[in-house]
């Protein structure tokens, strides 16, 4: 819905909110715009949502400034334009959850239907020539892939013993990017050569996929996991019906509101396997000027004929997990998949995964997936640290749910319970004992962004929902990435962290596709007899246990990295409290 702010008129997109908390909201909020033909008529290359079709009239035809305070000044994002040769106002997609109409609540066990487009008139295969792109194709952007700039396995193996990446980002000085992955490096040659692969995602543009692919690489199998439905579905069909090596997977989402969020690919080599774990969609905009995270995997290499049983596993459990995670998609394509990671020694691997899957868990079950899933591998795999209510939860995220008319509903009871586990301690902390400070972007953050206000698009959060929730504002600070020179791309990613008070330490870090939402994290029902998902979400887990040997379980982070500055909002008006660096970006041993 259209709003007026002293910034000038703006649309709010809408979130992916849970709405069982409000007895007059059973529905999902919308924009105020409507797209028939789901983003055809507006520019839209890829079944998307609200948010998306927005920020695409947006790039259209931009924002313009009615305030006067502005009259005499050049805006910020402007500068930069003009300043910084090839910046535009691009869009991501949101993480909202679509609208869901009459879809069924129920706990049964999500099945998965594997789909072969039928079209009355069969169309020749296209060769993947770049010079043949439709006039509408925006001309493509040219990263340099690993090979041009630095040798590939120093980039991978020499200086990043954690695995995590950034991505790139157009606009900003070079020197940023210096160690940071576009899509085109990690589908590199270098990487491996690409037999097979499956990419799992939340929004995908098909062509634009295929063209991030080396050309030697273009007509290789690939899967797509998708969540789309009835119209969005249709669309994804066409998109993939000219290439026939591409096969598709739906997800299904039995419980309303929710999404196959999850970021992913699996990539199979002659050499070997790799697991990326992300943040980012598979339209442009995602790699182009946003801050987004990744987990590479090591290459897995092919265990010996007839190894069975437990063989190649790692200290944290990730291969068994990751097999399981694709096994509850109910999928004979995905069980292929399964079988395969089985035929490799994943030994290397030493982060942990955190996954959600849609559906109503009891017993023993509530503990497999979302925050619960969180909270017991902080307790079996972290030990207690002194003065640790002193340790506060950090969240940043790109979208933000309804979470109950007071923070006791959710985000300071169960949530934070699972966050603030540490050791098998049976300790209860007092509720006010642990802070909780959330990292959202502000108006003027977007204004400011390499992007513009389109950014907005993926940063969904319905007035509607934030008006039942005033109470959520006095938890927010700016979004700031100085050291990493990504104040200006404003973030995609998701990271959820414990730093010491001074912030020279930290107990545990997650980079994960799951925003701040009972639909991506789970609630508990029934008297806490129950925990209710309706997302897949999937994410990797950074504990000191499975890195460091000594000491009281913490990763150090060098002062000189850590900055914070005066200013926040709180409600409606602004006032002085403390913003947080994106820490995610410094963590080092």
């Amino acid at each position: 819905m259209s709003q007026e702010s002293e910034h000038g008129k703006w649309t709010v997109s809408s979130s992916d909110e849970s709405t069982e908390e409000n007895n007059d909201a059973e529905k999902p909020s919308t924009s105020s715009l409507s797209h028939s033909g789901h983003g055809k008529t507006s520019g839209s290359q890829y079944p998307c949502s609200e948010a998306r079709k927005v920020g695409h009239k947006r790039k259209a035809s931009p924002v313009k400034f009615n305030d006067t305070s502005f009259s005499t000044e050049i805006s910020p994002a402007k500068i930069q334009r003009t300043s910084q040769e090839g910046l535009g106002w691009c869009l991501s997609s949101s993480d909202e959850e679509p609208e869901s109409e009459g879809q069924p609540q129920h706990a049964q066990k999500e099945a998965v239907k594997e789909e072969k487009y039928s079209a009355p008139k069969k169309q020749p295969s296209r060769r993947f020539e770049d010079d043949e792109l439709p006039v509408s194709q925006k001309p493509e952007k040219h990263y340099k892939v690993a090979s041009e700039g630095q040798d590939t396995w120093d980039l991978l193996n020499g200086g990043n013993p954690f695995r995590f990446f950034v991505t790139k980002v157009k606009g900003i000085k070079s020197k940023y990017n210096s160690g940071a992955l576009h899509i085109k490096d990690i589908l590199s040659p270098l990487f491996g050569t690409l037999v097979s692969s499956a990419q799992f995602n939340y929004c995908i543009d098909v062509e634009w996929l295929i063209r991030q692919y080396p050309q030697e690489f273009r007509k290789k199998p690939l899967l797509i996991v998708h969540g789309e439905k009835r119209e969005s579905k249709a669309e994804l069909h066409a998109q993939a019906h000219p290439y026939e090596n591409v096969r598709l997977c739906q997800a299904k989402l039995d419980i309303a509101f929710g999404t196959h969020h999850t970021k992913m690919m699996l990539l199979l080599y002659e050499e070997g396997l790799r697991v990326v774990i992300h943040t980012s969609n598979l339209i442009d905009a995602d790699w182009d000027q946003k801050t987004q995270g990744i987990w590479l995997s090591p290459l897995y290499p092919r265990l010996p004929h007839g190894t069975t049983g437990s063989a190649g596993e790692s200290v944290t459990n990730f291969k068994s997990d990751l097999i399981h995670y694709l096994m509850s998609y109910n999928s004979p394509t995905l069980k292929e998949w399964a079988d395969i990671i089985q035929e490799h020694d994943l030994s290397e691997t030493r982060v942990y995964l955190l996954g959600s899957t849609p559906g109503r868990y009891q017993g023993n079950q509530k503990e497999k997936w979302g925050h619960l899933r969180f909270r017991k591998l902080l307790k079996e795999y972290t030990s207690p640290i002194p003065a640790q209510e002193s340790w506060p939860v950090i969240g940043q995220f790109s979208s933000i749910g309804s979470m109950g008319a007071d923070q006791s509903k959710w985000l300071c009871s169960e949530f934070r319970e699972s966050l603030v586990t540490l050791g098998s301690s049976v300790k209860t902390l007092a509720k006010p004992d642990v802070p909780i400070h959330l990292i959202y972007p502000t108006v003027d953050n977007v204004r400011q962004s390499l992007e513009g206000y389109p950014a907005g698009g993926s940063l969904p959060y319905s007035i509607q929902t934030a008006q039942k929730q005033l109470w959520l504002h006095s938890y927010f600070h700016k979004w700031s990435a100085e050291t990493s020179g990504r104040s200006h791309a404003m973030p995609h990613i998701k990271t959820y962290m414990r730093p010491s008070p001074d912030f020279q330490k930290i107990a545990w870090f997650l980079v994960t596709s799951a925003n701040l939402s009972k639909a991506a994290w789970g609630a508990l029902e029934k008297n806490g007899t129950q925990l209710m998902i309706r997302s897949y979400e999937l994410g990797v887990l950074f504990l000191p246990s499975a890195f460091i040997a000594h000491g009281f379980g913490i990763f150090l982070i060098p002062k000189h990295l850590i900055h914070m500055e005066t200013c926040g909002f709180h409600h409606k008006s602004f006032k002085p409290t403390v913003r947080f660096q994106h820490l995610t970006l410094s963590l080092l041993p």
